[in-house]
């Protein structure tokens, strides 16, 4: 089951804890980082999010006044420096709550329990209305919100990825695997070993070769036979 989770933190050394933490776990999708509960706000009305990592201390709002005033929140897992507000999260029907520095196999504990929680309260939803429509790209030191539409491809580089846009790029420290479950199906198709298409951004199919956005991808041998398949099937001849 697919878990799409924010961070709500206003520090920058936890969330990149959370980050790194995140991107070992294969079916755990962070679709947004949010530095204070107003933000988070906005975060949840946009995207379909399943948990949340929660700060208690914060600025203008705190975790737990901002869990106490949510309408139908999401599984809230706790993340703070402090053990004083252990039973009022319980109170509030937290998931967990993780006192920093917490190690990833406490991590990790966490969000298995949540997977569980999850399949109880989504037993029926497909995985695909499960994924949001943006992705928080952490490049050059900055976070990047990306609409799925606006991505024509993804090139693997060994540790990294490059997403490539209409006119610019970006590039994180990621895997093809971990994009492949975070795209949606329906949309993208993997053609080689290193690269993920968007279908509907294909200009020209030549030989072994697709054309997206001026330029020319190949089509490895181990995904020629399904990517043809799928072209047949929409091809008017």
């Amino acid at each position: 089951m697919q878990i799409n989770a924010i961070i709500v933190d206003d520090e920058p050394l936890a969330q990149n804890v959370i980050l790194q933490y995140a991107k070992e776990i294969h079916n755990l999708n962070i679709v947004c980082v949010c530095n204070d509960a107003l933000e988070a706000l906005e975060a949840i009305s946009e995207n379909p999010v399943n948990l949340m990592f929660l700060d208690i201390n914060m600025p203008k709002l705190s975790g737990i006044d901002f869990l106490r005033n949510i309408k139908n929140p999401p599984l809230v897992i706790f993340t703070t420096a402090y053990t004083d507000y252990a039973l009022e999260s319980y109170e509030l029907n937290a998931l967990d709550y993780l006192k920093k520095p917490f190690s990833f196999e406490r991590f990790l504990k966490a969000v298995q329990k949540a997977g569980e929680q999850i399949k109880l309260i989504y037993p029926s939803l497909p995985a695909e209305e499960m994924k949001s429509k943006y992705l928080f790209i952490k490049s050059n030191k900055k976070v990047h919100k990306v609409s799925i539409d606006e991505i024509f491809y993804i090139e693997g580089l060994g540790d990294y990825i490059k997403i490539h846009l209409k006119d610019s790029h970006l590039v994180t420290n990621s895997s093809m695997k971990k994009m492949e479950d975070m795209l949606p199906e329906k949309d993208f198709f993997r053609i080689h070993k290193s690269f993920i298409i968007r279908f509907d951004k294909i200009t020209t199919i030549e030989g072994n070769m697709v054309e997206i956005n001026k330029k020319k991808l190949p089509i490895g041998n181990n995904y020629r036979q399904d990517f043809f398949d799928l072209v047949n099937r929409n091809t008017i001849s």
